[in-house]
């Protein structure tokens, strides 16, 4: 399969422009599967952004012989985090619309067409359409739960499938790179908020997502599923017990304090907590 032709037609040319923003490190394979359902859209990504964290897989050598329409950006080395490397990504953005994707995901043909064309349909307060995500084993409760099958406000969004305005990013500020790779989706969509802007839950499309449900083990990696099964985890992740004291250590004496001086209250009148 080769890049579309720039100079012929295509579905939705006269909808504005968008840029997919995708952060890896050593999923070659994976990221490969992604980059061909991108180019499958019907709607064409007007580029393709992949911030590679220094992987030693083949990753950048890949991307250069198959993927010659990706703009690729090599990380010096691979100490950076994921909030990190999604801003450099985000800031490298040139249209009006930013595809937030996880790497190991791989989107249906009219996933961009579908949320551009909802987008043109929504009031410009409207600054995050986040897909209905599905993982391998997620149960059925949830999957066929009216929470997750209708559109609705939320009071955060999926960072492996959204598609956001450029501009509110920015003006939000883009990811705290604080969090290094987790809870950043709810501190951003705070902050979206309480500039008055809205995320919308938009089910009618879908991100497949390829990380099995609950599952987020590994050095870089802590749990994301709650306190079950939390010492399970903890005791199967390398140095996982040195990783929460870390971050323990670091949320109760840097990160607290900072959190205190610069929050600022969400006063938009449909704000809800995320809690139920």
């Amino acid at each position: 399969m080769t890049a579309a032709d720039p100079g012929s037609p295509r579905p939705g040319s006269l909808l504005p422009g968008a840029s997919a923003v995708i952060t890896s490190w050593n999923r070659k394979q994976i990221v490969r599967e992604n980059l061909d359902s991108l180019r499958a859209q019907t709607v064409k990504f007007d580029e393709i952004i992949v911030v590679d964290n220094h992987s030693n897989d083949g990753t950048a050598e890949m991307l250069a012989a198959e993927y010659p329409e990706v703009r690729a950006i090599a990380m010096p080395h691979s100490g950076f985090g994921a909030c990190e490397t999604f801003n450099i990504g985000f800031k490298s953005v040139k249209t009006e619309f930013t595809a937030i994707l996880d790497d190991d995901i791989e989107l249906p043909p009219d996933w961009l067409e579908k949320l551009m064309l909802k987008f043109a349909a929504e009031p410009a307060t409207t600054a995050m359409l986040s897909t209905k995500v599905v993982e391998p084993g997620m149960p059925e409760y949830l999957l066929n739960s009216d929470s997750v099958n209708r559109e609705r406000y939320m009071a955060t969004f999926r960072g492996c499938g959204t598609l956001a305005r450029t501009a509110v990013l920015a003006k939000a500020g883009y990811y705290d790179e604080r969090f290094f790779i987790y809870g950043n989706e709810r501190d951003l969509a705070s902050r979206v908020l309480g500039l008055g802007f809205r995320v919308k839950q938009f089910p009618e499309v879908t991100t497949y997502h390829k990380t099995p449900w609950g599952q987020r083990k590994g050095k870089r990696f802590a749990d994301a599923t709650g306190a079950i099964g939390a010492f399970d985890n903890i005791n199967k992740t390398p140095l996982g017990w040195w990783i929460v004291f870390r971050a323990t250590l670091a949320a109760f004496t840097v990160h607290l304090p900072y959190c205190l001086k610069h929050r600022s209250p969400v006063r938009s009148p449909d704000f809800e907590l995320p809690i139920k």
